[in-house]
């Protein structure tokens, strides 16, 4: 279709035979179909409100449908429609326009065939279109023509509702929503509905009024618990969290084993900042029925989620005893363990995981990381192997290429690294760095460098920058640390990463101790918890002589991370005030976590030989 206008119906036919798309030829057929036949089929989607997310501007069917579930209902006969060729140019303009991204055009073409067809399918389609490219306009025209033709359909109503709320029109918007809940769906009760109309309903601007919009209709259903938890959703969702809670309580009242309520009762609590009191409520609901196998896995991810790693797992380890076989608790558990370092135990469960099927290739992953971390090389290069798909295979792949670069086999890792397919500018950036650090790590600095400075030729990339300034500091390349710190810096004057490498470097590597205090001052207004920018804090403060107060910044970045760098600095702090006990003991402490760590024991035998 090089060079060809939408405006001339001249060789269309040819066209159609050239125009290989899967999506239109599906949307024609449907369409073609509703055109010439007599259907009383059931129209089972329902229509999203929102702005699509399409990345590619097609308007394929899925991204114009909403995420809850359609009335099903049987729809009006359709009247027999000769296709003629306008009708199947128009459609093929709408169609292809659609998959151009002229959502405009797109909309026309389908308005004009509602218009004058009358066809459900068609008039459906228009109005779905319409709501993706955002033309309330059109939207509410195609809606009313399909209430017209079918005046019970509850998709229309709901274009036509939203439509309502947008114009500030809450007693036009009550008169489509009564029509919805008063619908006679096939198998969908009037919960289901309200469950619908409170998830469009949420999603619109003018939360006040949709407020007021719920607490009328909800005026009916105070009784009825599973619409007050469909209400209690709703005020969830708008952040209304006091007056969730409070509905919520009136719904656990009603039906006190209701999970959906009981784990949407917990988040509002959490989400208020209440995590013990949504803690005490679950441990009494468990206490009255310790078998409930939903309510206690939630439990356990609360727990998770608020690093209380113990009491997680113990929680964890009595759903396996009730499901042994269940990947979600086996997944969990070996992750709980393998962040405690207890290796062992996370291998048997993820063993466990990769005989349930389905799931060998999370299990395979982190079989690789565990044998990685027992430095057996082969054995997680062969578990890495393992992963054939899913979102750990890019870094399983990548990791063998490490662990070859560890077997000193440089050249056939970076082979396999340059083969690894990447989806993003992010991988490609990751791919870069580890070829780079596997080659500093052989002592092959001018290599690594050769490798960052190819990739930055191709523009600007922070995290490339970063780790070549990182590189240029293990070559006393000051000038290139610099160069490079201060391009992030001018592009974000607030990355406090970069500020604080800087300011470290220039407290350590120079006497340029005024501007390193005011670069780690910068860093500091920005993550003042941030164990790095609290350790460098402390270092250029020794530098200036403030020793007490380097001892306080450097007590506090060890309290925060229990770091073997941090220690060198606290007891050369310490040492050089004259508490050489103390200095001593911080360094005994580090030694006994890390023995083998060079700049700890570098510092110590220069102040302690």
């Amino acid at each position: 279709m090089k060079n060809k206008s939408f405006s001339t119906k001249a060789g269309f036919t040819g066209i159609l035979a050239g125009y290989h798309t899967n999506v239109l030829i599906a949307a024609l057929v449907l369409l073609l179909n509703a055109c010439t036949t007599v259907s009383n089929q059931p129209s089972d989607q329902s229509v999203d409100t929102q702005e699509g997310t399409s990345q590619g501007g097609t308007v394929s069917t899925e991204e114009q449908l909403a995420d809850q579930e359609a009335l099903k209902k049987s729809g009006p006969e359709r009247p027999k429609i000769e296709l003629t060729e306008d009708i199947l140019y128009k459609l093929l303009v709408a169609e292809i326009a659609g998959q151009r991204n002229r959502l405009d055009l797109a909309v026309e073409n389908y308005l004009d065939l509602a218009r004058t067809t009358r066809d459900p399918d068609i008039v459906s389609r228009a109005t779905r279109i319409a709501v993706y490219a955002r033309d309330d306009a059109s939207a509410k025209e195609a809606a009313y023509l399909w209430v017209e033709l079918d005046p019970e359909n509850s998709d229309a109503h709901q274009v036509l509702a939203v439509m309502a709320v947008r114009e500030g029109n809450t007693a036009k918007a009550l008169e489509h929503l009564e029509i919805i809940l008063k619908s006679n769906g096939q198998g969908v009760g009037l919960n289901q509905r309200l469950w619908m109309v409170a998830n469009f309903l949420s999603r619109e601007k003018d939360k006040e009024q949709v407020k007021l919009i719920l607490e009328e209709l909800m005026a009916e259903h105070q009784d009825d618990p599973e619409i007050l938890l469909a209400y209690a959703q709703v005020l969830t969702r708008m952040s209304e969290l006091s007056r969730a809670r409070d509905v919520l309580e009136q719904v656990l009242a009603l039906v006190p084993e209701n999970n959906d309520a009981a784990m949407t009762y917990v988040s509002v609590l959490n989400q208020l900042g209440q995590e013990g009191e949504a803690l005490a409520w679950l441990e009494s609901a468990l206490k009255k029925n310790k078998d409930d196998f939903t309510l206690r896995i939630f439990y356990a991810r609360i727990l998770t989620d608020l690093q209380r790693f113990d009491e997680a797992r113990r929680q964890f380890e009595i759903l396996t005893v009730q499901d042994p076989g269940n990947p979600d608790v086996l997944f969990s558990l070996g992750l709980l363990y393998l962040q405690s370092s207890r290796l062992d135990d996370a291998e048997g469960y993820f063993i466990r995981l990769s005989e349930t099927k389905g799931h060998e290739d999370d299990a395979s992953y982190y079989l690789g990381r565990i044998a990685e971390e027992k430095e057996d090389l082969k054995k997680a290069a062969d578990w890495y192997r393992g992963v054939s798909s899913g979102k750990n295979y890019f870094d399983a792949q990548m990791r063998i290429g490490m662990l070859l670069g560890k077997q000193n086999k440089i050249e056939e890792a970076r082979l396999h690294l340059a083969e690894i397919q990447t989806q993003n500018d992010r991988e490609k950036s990751i791919l870069i760095q580890a070829e780079a650090e596997m080659l500093a790590e052989a002592k092959r600095f001018q290599d690594a460098m050769d490798v960052y400075d190819k990739a930055l030729q191709k523009g600007y990339d922070e995290d490339l920058l970063y780790s070549r300034a990182m590189l240029a500091e293990k070559m006393d390349r000051l000038d290139v640390l610099e160069m490079d710190l201060r391009a992030i810096l001018d592009k974000d004057p607030k990355n406090s990463q970069a500020l604080n490498a800087l300011g470290y470097t220039l407290a350590d590597r120079t006497d340029r101790y005024d501007e390193a205090y005011d670069l780690i001052e910068r860093a500091l207004g920005i993550s003042p918890n941030d164990f790095f920018v609290l350790d460098s804090m402390g270092w250029i403060l020794y530098r200036l002589g403030r020793l007490d107060e380097a001892i306080e910044f450097l007590n506090k970045a060890l309290s925060v991370k229990n770091d073997p760098e941090i220690a060198a600095h606290l007891g050369e702090v310490l040492w050089v005030k004259g508490d050489k006990e103390a200095a001593q003991a911080i360094w005994d402490t580090a030694l006994r976590e890390t023995p083998n760590d060079d700049r700890l024991r570098k510092v110590i035998n220069r102040l302690n030989p």
